[in-house]
Order: C-alpha cells, then sequence, then structure tokens
C-alpha cells in the first residue's frame, strides 16, 4: 500500500551506525581511485541523491529516478534531453506558466517546433509530422484542472514511436500513476506536494524505460541542475507523510469544491471529483483521489477580487500550491502572469479565476473562511 511505501520505499543504501535514518553526506569531494562510479554532485551520484532517486521510482512505480534543483529544472532537461533542432513537441493545450513560456520562447531559439492539443486523442493524432519526437502532457492541468486521457494519448503516441511525459505534480503518486498506463517519463515539482511544507525547493524525473536514463542524466550533468544533499535527506523525510497528507489534502478539497458549486457569489468551479467538470468521467477512471487543487471564479471585478483575498484569514494569499497550509492566488497575476492578455484569455484565465491549494486544516473552517471573505467582498 502506499501508506507503507512512502515511509519504507527502499530498505538498502541505509545509513551507518544502525540509523533507522539515512545519512547526510555533504561532501563535494570524493575518492575515485577504488570507486567504480565517479562520485560528485554534479553527476548527480552521491548517495543522498541516489537515495531520493531510487525512492521516487518506487512510488511512481518507475526503473530510475533523478532528484533535480526545481521543478523547471526537471521538465527542460527531460525535454532538452529528448529533441534537437528541426524537432517537433507537442503539448497539452493547458500547461504550467513556466513550462508555457519555455515552449513559447525558449524552445523556438533553438529551432523546436511546439503544437498544442486539447484532450481528443483524435486532435493529437492530426498534430503529429514526421518531425513530431515527444508528447508533453500535464494533468490534471494548472490551473483549469484539465484531465488528460494518459492511456489513449499513450497508445497514440507508442502507434508513432514518440515519447511521453506527463507532469504529475498536481496528481502525485498517490492519486495518478501515469508510468503504469504507459507514459515513460514523470515529471514533479517536488516544491509543491513532494515537499509538502512549503519550505523546499526540488524537482524529480522518474522514467519506466532504461534508455532514456542515459541520455536525461547527460543531459542532467550539461545543465547543472543538481540537489544538495541536505535537501535530498529533508526532501526524503516529507515524502514519508504523503500518503497521509494528500488523502487529507483530497478529502477537504471535495469538501471545498461542493461547498462552492453552485453558490451564488461563484461562477464556476474546476474540480476533477464534481461530476460536472468536463474531465470526471476520465479522471475516475485513472485517478484514484481528486487531488489538493481547485479554481474557481467569482461573480467580481478585478477590485472585489482584491477585496476578497485580503479578508481571508484561515487561507492565504501566496505563492506556490501542495503544503499543508491552504493558499490561493489569481493566476492571472502570479504563475501565468507573464503570458500575453491574448494567451491568458485564450487558456481562460480571467482576473476573477482564483486557485486555491486546500491543505490539511480543518474543512468546516474553510469554507466559513471562504464565506465570510465573499460576504465581505462581495456582499450577499
Amino acid at each position: 500500500m502506499m501508506e507503507t511505501l512512502c515511509v519504507h520505499p527502499i530498505h538498502d543504501l541505509q545509513g551507518g551506525g544502525g540509523s533507522l535514518l539515512p545519512d547526510i553526506r555533504p561532501s563535494t569531494a570524493y575518492r575515485y581511485l577504488e570507486s567504480e562510479i565517479l562520485q560528485y554532485p554534479g553527476f548527480h551520484t552521491t548517495y543522498n541523491q541516489i537515495r531520493l532517486g531510487e525512492v521516487m521510482a518506487k512510488l511512481e512505480h518507475g526503473s530510475w529516478g533523478l532528484a533535480l534543483s526545481s521543478g523547471m529544472a526537471a521538465i527542460t532537461t527531460a525535454i532538452l534531453g529528448l529533441v534537437k533542432e528541426g524537432d517537433h513537441m507537442i503539448c497539452t493545450r493547458e500547461l504550467y506558466g513556466g513550462t508555457r513560456k519555455f515552449a513559447e520562447y525558449e524552445l523556438p531559439r533553438r529551432g523546436i517546433e511546439v503544437s498544442y492539443v486539447g484532450s481528443s486523442p483524435m486532435e493529437l493524432e492530426n498534430a503529429i509530422t514526421d518531425r513530431t519526437k515527444i508528447i508533453f502532457m500535464e494533468t490534471p492541468s494548472n490551473p483549469l484542472l484539465d484531465v488528460f486521457p494518459l492511456k489513449a494519448f499513450t497508445e497514440v503516441a507508442k502507434q508513432y514511436g514518440l515519447t511521453t511525459i506527463v507532469d504529475n505534480t498536481f496528481a502525485t503518486p498517490i492519486n495518478q500513476l501515469p508510468l503504469s498506463l504507459g507514459v515513460d517519463i514523470v515529471v514533479h515539482s517536488g516544491t509543491k506536494f513532494l515537499g509538502g511544507h512549503n519550505d523546499l525547493f526540488f524537482g524529480v524525473l522518474v522514467g519506466s524505460r532504461e534508455s532514456d536514463r542515459e541520455t536525461i542524466f547527460r543531459t542532467a550533468k550539461l545543465y547543472g541542475g543538481a540537489l544538495a544533499a541536505q535537501e535530498c535527506y529533508q526532501a526524503e523525510r516529507s515524502i514519508k507523510t504523503l500518503a497521509l497528507r494528500v488523502e487529507r489534502q483530497n478529502d477537504n478539497a471535495m469538501a471545498v469544491a461542493q461547498f462552492l458549486y453552485g453558490h451564488p457569489l461563484v461562477e464556476a468551479v474546476y474540480y476533477p471529483g464534481l461530476e460536472s467538470h468536463s474531465g470526471h468521467k476520465v479522471a475516475k477512471a485513472q485517478m484514484t483521489g481528486y487531488g489538493g487543487i481547485l479554481s474557481f471564479t467569482l461573480r467580481a471585478s478585478d477590485n472585489q477580487v482584491d477585496k476578497f483575498l485580503r479578508a481571508l484569514t484561515v487561507i492565504q494569499p501566496t505563492l506556490s500550491l501542495g503544503g499543508v497550509e491552504s493558499i490561493i492566488c489569481a493566476p492571472s497575476a502570479t504563475s501565468h502572469k507573464d503570458l500575453t492578455p491574448d494567451q491568458r484569455m485564450a487558456s481562460g484565465i480571467t482576473g476573477n479565476l482564483l486557485r486555491l491549494s486546500v491543505g490539511i486544516e480543518n474543512k468546516e473552517d474553510l469554507k466559513r473562511d471562504l464565506e465570510q471573505a465573499m460576504k465581505a467582498s462581495l456582499g450577499q
């Protein structure tokens, strides 16, 4: 079971001296004459780096894992390791703002073309060209929680010999196992749910094919996104409570989504656990829980949205997501701020759209906080 696997993911590489916990080995200088593997933090080959990679490989049911310094380091390493000038990449239309900026501004500079598709496998197949190399998916997506059919997409990809990459940050391995559905590589912003306490910055890559491992590790070495020993240790420690935290966040998010759905001051709620959500059936088939993130639009002007955010007392207007504290933000002013107004509008990211990362507080307290803030800013 995942609860046990989070606490006891691996039984080798244990710390010395009979310790139940692993060591923290911060050295940047290792003897090499007697070693088969050159140990160096920049090579991603030190004790704590290897441990965290193996822990995540176990949780995601992969064959290898790689810890990196950020979620964007994981995303860019995976992509740049697999495409070159003249290649074509397909992305799902809804993406984290940083990923979208990388696809819009950086990849074209390298001569790599990017196309975007919705959730239809037919649309995906029609977008494939003879230069297509990878398909990058984010599901559930940021910030509108779109759900993409992983099994159907991977079946199309395999027909054309394409590599599939999925950003599994919102779902976590507790709620979704993309590799088990045919995906080749999974990426995480570990800063979010894996770390879980808003105090740790890292990313993770996990693969199902050994053939990708050498390419990905070589790219990671060249771009310098290594993670230090202390952060590796903290990440592994945080993962021990991942199942407990995510299960509580799943439950709380469902309760909050149901509270907001149909509320007279709320226009729309985006949460795959609601039957009204366009991706609910797909989410029900490929996820074991619906996650701790939801988005909603208020019946409010930009000025009223600002007043609403300032009226909250338990839920905090803050960047990031996935921690034990409930936090909220307006994606138009934060994660997707650097997109053009037309890009935001095309993606449905309006000024009154709010993304809520539900924490582990009492769900009734969260509902009361939302209610009082709406009344204070929007009136009855």
